[in-house]
């Protein structure tokens, strides 16, 4: 597939728009995938800091990615993700450093997770994507997002957005709805709608990694905090 058909068009841009979610077009190559699941489970058993670990004290998370090995920043700025990326976010491009940057190992769990925002205002949203290297199904812990929550008042608050008095006057709980992905798939959603982890049931695992990005700010010129991803980072700001 060439980079054209990896471009989306003004229908799916409008329904990311509307919907706070989409689903990537094109899935990475599995050779891709295989190298990435191998290395990510070759920090994760040697537990190569920084980490992350569940309540039973086992790592589940590394942190980091884009300083660990060539592949995740590689794979960060691949066709796949950035063609379609510059559909929604024009062609300069940056990574975050300090917002996701992770990968994690989802195992069996009695546990839910709750709904959470990857930043408070819209002001300094990001376009997240996250990066399945395991199939996501409903039973395995798919990803759960309650659509056009994006669009509901900036918080001050990030996690556990369940307990919010606001949210639970909004009534909108039940209408979450989970999003099944193949391994390789890419689900791109807006940092601002309501999501979270989904309970997986099963005996198997369930890995992934996560990455934020959003247009070169025109006002901030170079910040050591993100990484140039694609284009040049043009700075319009009126100092004078």
């Amino acid at each position: 597939m060439n980079t054209e058909e990896m471009t989306l068009n003004p229908d799916q841009v409008r329904l990311f728009r509307h919907n706070g979610f989409l689903k990537l077009p094109t899935p990475l190559p599995k050779e891709t995938v295989a190298a990435l699941k191998s290395t990510v489970l070759r920090d994760i058993n040697g537990a190569i800091e920084p980490v992350a670990r569940d309540v039973e004290g086992r790592v589940n998370r590394i942190s980091k990615l884009a300083a660990r090995h060539s592949i995740f920043l590689e794979t960060a700025g691949s066709k796949e993700v950035i063609q379609p990326l510059k559909s929604l976010l024009g062609p300069n491009i940056e990574l975050v450093r300090n917002r996701h940057n992770h990968a994690t190992l989802n195992r069996a769990t009695t546990r839910t997770d709750s709904f959470h925002r990857d930043v408070a205002q819209w002001t300094r949203s990001l376009v997240t994507v996250i990066f399945y290297l395991d199939a996501s199904t409903f039973e395995k812990g798919s990803t759960v997002v309650i659509p056009g929550s994006h669009l509901l008042p900036g918080m001050d608050v990030l996690h556990n957005l369940d307990r919010e008095p606001s949210i639970q006057e909004a009534d909108i709980l039940d209408q979450a709805v989970p999003v099944p992905m193949p391994a390789g798939g890419m689900l791109a959603i807006n940092s601002l709608i309501l999501h979270r982890i989904g309970t997986n049931t099963t005996t198997e695992t369930r890995m992934s990694m996560t990455f934020g990005y959003h247009s070169a700010d025109e006002l901030s010129g170079n910040d050591e905090k993100r990484i140039l991803i694609s284009g040049e980072r043009v700075y319009r700001g009126n100092d004078l």
